[in-house]
This record gives C-alpha cells, structure tokens and sequence, in this order.
C-alpha cells in the first residue's frame, strides 16, 4: 500500500486553527474579493484546485500523526525525570523512555536535556499524554545494521571492553560480542584485566543474528594496519635512509626496532662508538628514535640498523688526538685473559696487552694487576685508525729495573733470593720484586750428577747463587750455586796426571765396568776391558761394591768431567818391571797375573820393605 493510500485510509479530525501552522491556515474570502463568476451559483469553481490545496492539508495533518511501532525516530532530550527521560520526535505528543536505558554498565548517565537521540515507537497508546519509546532497542537495531555493514565491507568497528569471560573478552559494540584471547593482539597479553573500559578497533569476524552470537578479532585490525605500514616502508625503505622508529624488544646482542611495519635489528655493536655491554644500558622498551639504514634485504626482509652511525666517529681524528709516546689516564672497561681495554675518550679504548702491564714475566692474570672501573695511567705505544687500533702500555709508566741492573747486580756479584719455581731444567731465585735468575740443573754442584734440581734443592728455599749473566734486552739472568765452591776437578787435574797410579773405592758396577771414587767429588770408569788381560764374564765380574783397589789413569779430561781408570795397565806395568821376580811354574809367554798377585809385588817393592 502506498503512503498517499495509507494517508487517504486515516480518518482526519478537524484541528484547531491555532495548531495548524501558517501556511496550512484557512482563511474565508471576503464578499469584495470575489469576482462575479465566483458568486455566480451558475458557474462551477475550478476542480483541480480543489484537490490539491484537500491533499497539502492531508500532508500538513500527517506530520503530526502518530508512526506505526517499531519505526525508527530521531529526537531530542526535552526533560530527564527521577525515572524517565521525556524525548521530543516531532509529532503531536512527546515520548518516554525509562531513564536506565540512558546508563551505562557503571550506571552514569550518557545524556543531558537537548542531546539528540534515536528512538524506537515501541507503543502508540498514549500514558498520561505520551507515548512509549524505546532508546535501547534503536540502538541494538543501529548497532545491528551497523555491524551488518561493517561484516559485510570488513571495516573495523569500535569496540569497548566490557569484562573479562572464559577464553577471552566481552565487548560492547551496540550489542555484547565475543572477543577471543588469541584475536585480542599479535602477541600474547598477559594482562587482561588493564584493558577493561578501553574502546579498540575491531573487525567482526564470525556474525550469526539469530542467535545473537558475534565474534570480532582486534589482532586482524592490527595485522592490516601493519601490512599497510610496512608496504609504505618498503617503497621509502633505502641503505643510508634516516627513519624513525620505535624499540620493541631488548636481546642480549641488540635491539629490535619497528620502523613502520618491518622490525629491524640493532646490534649492540652499532648502538654506540663506547662499549655497551648490554643493550639496557642505551635503550629502553617504547623509546621512540632516529636510525640510520646499514643494510636491507629485500628479499628476506632483514633490516640492519645503526644508532652511532648518525654521530661524528672519534676514530677519524684519534691519530692527533693520541700520538705514541703520549701519557693519559684513562678507565678499564673490560679485562681479559690477553689485557685490559681502557677508554681514553667516548668511543675510544686501547689494550694494554699482559706483557705491557708489568716488567715482571711471572704475572698469571691481568686481574691481579688492573679492574674494571679503575682509573690508571698508560702510555699510548701505536695508534692504528684503518683498524681501530691503539696499543697502550701500563709498565712504560715505571723505570725499567732491567735497565740498571747490571749495575746492581754485576756478573760475578752473590745474591741471596727464595726459590720461587722449580722444573726439570732448573730453578728460579726471586733476587727482587719482579726480577727471577735461573740456576740451571748444570750449576748446582760440581761433583753430583743432579738430573733433576729438586733433587737439591725446593720450592721456598732461601739460596745464595753467583750471578754468571745479565741480558736485559731479554730480560734474563743466570746464576749458578756450584760457582760458590772451588772447582774440585780443577784441583784433581793439578795434581794427577795420565799414567799415575791411583787408590779408590768401587761404589756401583754396571755391565759395561765400574764406577770408582777416586777423590770426594769425582768419581773414575773403569770400563770391563781394562779389569783385566783375561776376557771378564758379566756374571763373575771380578770386584765387588765396597772393594778397595789401585787402578792407573789412563784418561783425564776436566773439561768433560770424566777420568779413564785401568787395572790391565797396571798390571802390564809390574809385569815389565819385575820378570825375574815372577813365578818359576809360570812361562814368560803365557803367563797371567792375578789381582792379588800384582798387589803382592807392589808391597815388596815399596820403599818401606
């Protein structure tokens, strides 16, 4: 049915003049103003007039009818009452509408008189001279169409958080929506409870009217709006580009930083030209920035960033700065197992390498002498710019002791030190602080073969020693212990010669002869084959440990240390002496002499028989 033939079914009831408004205001003719062909009963009045003017006096009466329920009205706040809000829709009597529908979920009150509202004709029976609207319901059948709208053209809607339920959030649209952990953020939020009361951009997701069921995803909004942002980076994104960006999260090798839509990594190392030993130490978690673009694959999305980069680098002008030979202090920033690194300046450190830190070569750890925060002074041995180099020295502050101590210590000199450290070549004697001599196993004594010096000697033994030999530019001294005694070959050599007739004492055998002590200090070899003319049998070796015996040096040679004993010779020698005093059972060509024998003949013919 049509709205005219709808208007023509209404029964009209005559309205008070004073109600109509002016232009729908019938006004009666006076005689004069009639023409004579109006106030001839002959001559019919104009037909068509007629029902025009009938049809805007309809129009004009309709706007004041009462609508048909359910339609939505718009309108306007005339009076809020103790429980009811009057509203004004424009028609012949006002609506009312109960004042809890103009609360919210904390009870305040959203409205206050002349605000605009949209209603709903819920009756048109009129109570105490209004009608009954509904403020609610046009806002469910708004927010309806509205979400209906936003499903279909997948726009976002705005959402506020309303409570927290099992498995996610409610939501108020214009009516209650589901809104699921897993859709609230990219990431996991862990604190639902701080986002109560907070109104988010939504996309409705899953709508079902029937059922009243609605379920929206803020992560989707998020997800769109970074796609967006990271397209228009990506066409402004360049090597060398200054942008801003935003840091997201903090690791133990750098930081990584939103610059609109793309993260990118900065590294510790490119935070700044000190040293940074942890990204905290820079940055904070939502500090916005300006970086510098170091490096970008397109193709992998990877973004390389640089903080220091868009400061002036302290190692373009270090070189004039910091010239070799130059005294500074500075502070140890770090200390290794190879040095200490100290900041000379922002963005400049040096390494003191362990063997500039002391002049002593017995330091274990850097750590005994330096510590990180320490204020020391060094000095600047090369500076390197092209590699980011500047070699500094922590001894070079002190005199060299090497260098005076010949002076000290002149070669020949005794000194008296502790024995600090033993090992299988020698020992080490502390002569002063920082300052160690080596006794070589060589220079313990002149009569004992010392294969090991802790045979003698022991670690924290107070030792005197002869300094043999000073070499600064190598930092060595070398001392000898036996030096402090005369040299006992020297005196043997001096007073025995090849061929004299000597006593000793066997004091071990061998397979090859025996060892003789011939003098306190030096022992002989008699080797096997000079025992006797007679070929010896290892078994029945003919003198014993302990034995007492005369033997003629065959060989003497201080030098090596080593003297040759002979029995055969000696024997050959009494032999050639005395033939007529040999046995008469014996034959001259064949005849062998005992041991015994010989010692027989010496005794006879000693000055004292």
């Amino acid at each position: 049915m049509s709205e005219s033939e709808k208007v023509s079914m209404i029964q009209v009831e005559p309205l008070p003049e004073e109600s109509l408004p002016e232009e729908a205001r019938l006004e009666e003719p006076s005689l004069e103003e009639l023409s004579p062909e109006e106030l001839s009963p002959e001559e019919p009045r104009e037909a068509s007039a007629e029902p025009e003017e009938f049809n805007n006096l309809l129009n004009s009466y309709a706007q004041y009818s009462q609508p048909a329920t359910g339609t939505m009205l718009h309108g306007h706040v005339v009076k809020i009452g103790a429980t009811e809000v009057i509203v004004d829709v424009g028609y012949k009597c006002e609506g009312v509408i109960p004042l809890d529908e103009f609360r919210d979920d904390w009870g305040n009150l959203r409205v206050q008189p002349g605000d605009a509202v949209e209603v709903i004709m819920e009756s048109r029976e009129e109570r105490d001279g209004y009608v009954t609207l509904s403020h609610r319901k046009a806002r469910q059948t708004k927010a309806w169409e509205d979400i209906e709208t936003a499903y279909q053209r997948q726009t976002p809607i705005t959402a506020r958080i309303m409570e927290k339920i099992k498995g996610g959030l409610a939501v108020d649209i214009g009516v209650r929506a589901f809104l699921p952990g897993s859709q609230i953020d990219i990431k996991p939020v862990r604190d639902l409870d701080a986002l109560l009361g907070q109104e988010l951009p939504c996309r409705v997701v899953k709508l079902n009217r029937k059922r009243s069921n609605i379920v929206v995803s803020r992560k989707m909004v998020i997800e769109d709006e970074q796609r967006r942002l990271k397209e228009h980076t990506l066409d402004q994104l360049a090597e060398g580009a200054v942008l801003s960006g935003v840091v997201k999260n903090l690791t133990d090798y750098g930081a990584f930083v939103d610059i609109g839509g793309i993260d990118g990594l900065l590294h510790v190392t490119d935070m700044s030209w000190s040293r940074v030993n942890h990204p905290s130490e820079v940055l904070a978690v939502g500090q916005e920035l300006q970086v510098r673009v170091l490096r970008f694959d397109r193709e992998k999305g990877r973004v390389s960033l640089g903080l220091k980069q868009l400061q002036p680098d302290p190692w373009a002008t270090v070189a004039e700065q910091f010239a070799a030979g130059t005294r500074i202090r500075g502070r140890v920033v770090n200390v290794t197992d190879y040095g200490a690194f100290v900041e000379l300046a922002p963005g400049l450190e040096g390494l003191v390498h362990v063997s500039e830190m002391t002049w002593s070569k017995r330091l274990k750890h850097p750590s005994k002498i330096v510590s990180p925060g320490e204020v020391v002074e060094v000095v600047v041995l090369e500076v390197n710019p092209r590699d980011r180099r500047i070699s500094l020295g922590l001894r070079q502050t002190e005199a060299n002791p090497w260098a005076t101590l010949v002076e000290r210590y002149p070669v020949g000199s005794i000194i008296e030190g502790r024995v600090r450290n033993l090992t299988d070549f020698g020992a080490f004697v502390e002569v002063e602080e920082g300052i160690d001599g080596l006794v070589h196993v060589s220079d313990l004594s002149w009569t004992r073969r010392i294969k090991r010096p802790s045979e003698v000697l022991k670690k924290g033994d107070t030792v005197r020693a002869v300094v043999l030999n000073i070499d600064p530019e190598h930092r060595r001294l070398s001392l000898g212990i036996k030096q402090l005694e005369s040299d006992v070959w020297e005196t043997f050599s001096a007073s025995h010669h090849v061929g004299d007739t000597i006593s000793g004492q066997v004091v071990r055998t061998a397979t090859f002869g025996v060892f003789v002590r011939v003098a306190d200090g030096i022992e002989g070899l008699c080797h096997i084959s000079e025992i006797s003319s007679e070929p010896v049998e290892k078994r029945s070796m003919p003198l014993a440990v302990g034995q007492e015996c005369a033997f003629r040096i065959i060989k003497l040679n201080p030098a090596e240390k080593k003297v040759g004993l002979s029995v055969k010779a000696l024997q050959e020698v009494a032999v050639r002496r005395e033939p007529e005093r040999l046995p008469p059972t014996h034959s001259t060509s064949g005849a062998t002499t005992t041991i015994q024998e010989v010692m027989a003949m010496k005794e006879r013919n000693s000055p004292k028989n």
